[in-house]
Formats: structure tokens, C-alpha cells, sequence
């Protein structure tokens, strides 16, 4: 018998765990993006055109693959219980790496990058965990410190794995491995199981267990439905990151790979403290409409200022202002899981982590699409900073949907609906 949450002492140790789980997730894919290109390149007899094409390849696979399983990981969570759902990830990435470390062709590597698509949507049913687990008032800093999980990967990950694949392009992979297999070893022991059997969902609703019926859910939650758009948006504009922000770098400020990624790093810090040290005091003195309207204020002004920057202090000086919409994500967890029954958190939030992969599909080719077109010989101005200003409009948008749907009104309404039968 699993062992189940009884005391403070054990929910601690339980989120101590999760926080580990979700780092060790983003510290292993971390240690795999910078050798990640070069295997793909030497895979492709050294052809960076075909290695460009299959990177492309990988990562829109990775982002529709985690649409479609999310929502089933998240169903049998609420069926079965977290703690197997999320051993069973952690196993399966750990093997999964072990297999992208021996892949020998672009196929079998491809095949691997979609297998760790599946695993890694145990993301939904860490988020479920912290809702059984935390109180209402108390779970936008539970993910605000998981958000710091994603801060320190961001920091360590691509700095331990540049170093690995310095040595051996598949060093990374077996590390990565070591790493989910270690963390897989630990949670036999430790984690506990946070949905006792009488809260499970009676049987295995395969109707929301697909993307489409687990986006036709939110529906069911007036309050839920609004925050799941904010969420949606707030994710899309979060993309323009990885879509465009080293040419855009490299073509306004002439910024190479190591002031890169010493740039990266700073905003890894940066959201660390927000996450970790912000968001949990702001949200018990604010509440969490108030911050997530503040974190979406804040991002946008700081996309806003990253598409005018012309020079690179000016773009150094919005750093704070992106790394303050942390805030949002947290605040919109957090009020999305006091409108929902506990047999229904695990399916909610697989439907959100669907949104978040379609925004993973969508960003990319926007982002990129629209820097290229910007800098190119037909288009009607030069303006590189583009997709910042199209990220501060998705911003601006959430904002509008937040206010309307976070309405004392509404809310009242929706947890009336969340209540127990």
C-alpha cells in the first residue's frame, strides 16, 4: 500500500519532492539543448540545412504529442491517483534518455524526442498534486516555487549540458537519464499519495481523456473557462523566446552565443527570485486577481520595450519588468483550482497543459514568421521588434479577459459550481 499524506511534515516532504521532479525535468531537457543540434547535425552527415529541418521537426512533434497525452495522463491520474502517474513518468523519461544516448539514425532519435513528449506531460499531474495537497490560499506560492524549479533549470541546465556535449555530444542524454532514474529511485520512497481513493474519479472518463473533451471541460467552469484563455495567452507570448530571441539578439545588438547565454542566465536569476521570493508574499497581500492582472501589466510593458530597444541597455532595463509576468502563471493556477472538484484536477489540468502545447505548435512559426518578414527586403518598415510587440498584444488581450472573468461575481459563481455533491 502506497504510503498517503497524514501529517504537515509529510505534505512538505511530498512538495519538496514535486519541486525536485519538475526540476529535474527542466534541468534534463536543459542538458540536452545545447548537444541536442549537433548530434541531430552529425546524424545528418554534417548537413546543418537537414539538422535545421529535423530540429524544426522535433520540436513541433514534441509540442503536438504533449497535446494529445496530457489530458490522457491527467484522466488517469484522477482515476488511479498521482503518485503512479508520476513514478511511472519519471521511469519512463530515464529510459527514454538511455535511448536517445544509443539512437544511431535521425528516425530512432526522432522516435525518442516523441516518447519523451509523453512522459514529460507529468507536468499536469504535478499541478494537480499541489492542488490536493496545498490550500486554496496557499497554492499560487506552491507554483510560484515550482515556477523557481523552471528558473533554476533554465540557469543550470544549458550551462551543465554545453559542457557535457563540449566532451561528447550523447554525454547529456546519459546524464539526463541518471538524473529522472535517480529521481524515479527516490519517489518510491518519499512520495506519497496525495488523492485518497473515495476523491478518485469513479471510472476512467475517456471522453475527457482526448484534447478536444478535455478543452470541452473548462466549458463546464464559467471562471475556469476566461482563465484558460489568459493562460493560453500568457504561454503564446512567453514563446517568443526560444522562436526569436538569439537572431533577434544577434541582429540588433551583434550578441554572440556566450553574451547570450550570460543573458539567459540572468533572466534564470531573475525568475528564480520572483518565483521563489515574489510571488507567495504578493499573492497572500494581494490576492490573485490583483496579481495576475499585475503580472500581465508588467509583461507587457516589458515586451513592449524589448520591440523599441534599439540599443542594448534599453533592452537589459525591461528584463525585470518581462521576469515580473511569473506572476501570472501561479496567480491563474491557483484560481483555476478553487472552482474545481478534486476528481476533476487531474482532467483540468491536462486540458491546460493542451493549451499550453498549442501554443508550443502556434508560437514558433508566428514569432519567427513575423521577425523574418520584418527584416526582409518587402516588408513596409523595419521593425525586428515585431513579434515583441504581437507578444505585449497577447499580453494586453489576457489582461482584458482577466479582468472580465475574475469579477468577485463570477468567481463567487464558480466555486459555487466547484462545490462537492
Amino acid at each position: 500500500m502506497s504510503p498517503t499524506l497524514q501529517a504537515p511534515r509529510v505534505r512538505r516532504a511530498a512538495l519538496a519532492f514535486i519541486f525536485v521532479t519538475v526540476l529535474i525535468d527542466f534541468l534534463a531537457f536543459g542538458l540536452i539543448l545545447p548537444g541536442l543540434p549537433h548530434l541531430v547535425e552529425r546524424l545528418a552527415g554534417g548537413s546543418t540545412a537537414t539538422a535545421a529541418y529535423w530540429i524544426a521537426v522535433f520540436g513541433t512533434a514534441f509540442a503536438a504529442i504533449q497535446f494529445v497525452c496530457s489530458p490522457v495522463l491527467g484522466a488517469l491520474s484522477d482515476r488511479f491517483g498521482r503518485r503512479p502517474v508520476i513514478l511511472l513518468s519519471c521511469l519512463g523519461l530515464a529510459i527514454d534518455f538511455v535511448f536517445m544516448a544509443l539512437a544511431d539514425s535521425l528516425p530512432w532519435l526522432f522516435i525518442g524526442r516523441v516518447v519523451s513528449g509523453v512522459f514529460s506531460a507529468s507536468l499536469t499531474t504535478a499541478n494537480a498534486y499541489i492542488a490536493d495537497v496545498t490550500a486554496p490560499e496557499d497554492r499560487a506560492r506552491s507554483y510560484g516555487i515550482v515556477g523557481a524549479a523552471f528558473g533554476v533549470g533554465l540557469v543550470l541546465g544549458p550551462v551543465l549540458g554545453g559542457q557535457l556535449s563540449h566532451i561528447d555530444a550523447r554525454l547529456p542524454f546519459w546524464f539526463a537519464a541518471g538524473l529522472t532514474m535517480l529521481n524515479f529511485c527516490y519517489g518510491c520512497f518519499v512520495l506519497p499519495e496525495s488523492l485518497p481513493p473515495e476523491r478518485r474519479s469513479r471510472k476512467l472518463d475517456w471522453s475527457h481523456a482526448n484534447p478536444v473533451g478535455s478543452l470541452m471541460l473548462l466549458k463546464r467552469y464559467p471562471q475556469v473557462f476566461g482563465l484558460a484563455a489568459v493562460i493560453f495567452l500568457v504561454n503564446l507570448a512567453q514563446y517568443v523566446y526560444p522562436s526569436v530571441f538569439v537572431l533577434f539578439a544577434d541582429y540588433q545588438f551583434q550578441w554572440k552565443e556566450d553574451t547570450v547565454g550570460w543573458v539567459l542566465g540572468l533572466v534564470g536569476v531573475l525568475s528564480v527570485v520572483v518565483n521563489a521570493l515574489l510571488i507567495g508574499p504578493g499573492v497572500k497581500r494581494f490576492g490573485e486577481r490583483v496579481a495576475l492582472l499585475f503580472g500581465l501589466g508588467c509583461g507587457a510593458l516589458g515586451f513592449a520595450i524589448y520591440g523599441v530597444a534599439e540599443a542594448a541597455w534599453i533592452f537589459m532595463l525591461a528584463l525585470p519588468f518581462g521576469t515580473l509576468l511569473a506572476f501570472a502563471g501561479p496567480a491563474a493556477q491557483a484560481l483555476v483550482t478553487r472552482q474545481v472538484d478534486a476528481a476533476e484536477q487531474g482532467r483540468i489540468q491536462g486540458a491546460l497543459t493542451s493549451l499550453v502545447s498549442v501554443a508550443g505548435i502556434v508560437g514558433p512559426a508566428m514569432f519567427a514568421g513575423s521577425f523574418g518578414y520584418f527584416i526582409g527586403a518587402d516588408a513596409p518598415v523595419r521593425l525586428p521588434g515585431a513579434p515583441f510587440f504581437i507578444a505585449a498584444l497577447c499580453l494586453c488581450i489576457g489582461a482584458l479577459v482577466a479582468w472580465r472573468c475574475t469579477r468577485p461575481a463570477v468567481a463567487a459563481a464558480g466555486e459555487a459550481v466547484a462545490e462537492p455533491t
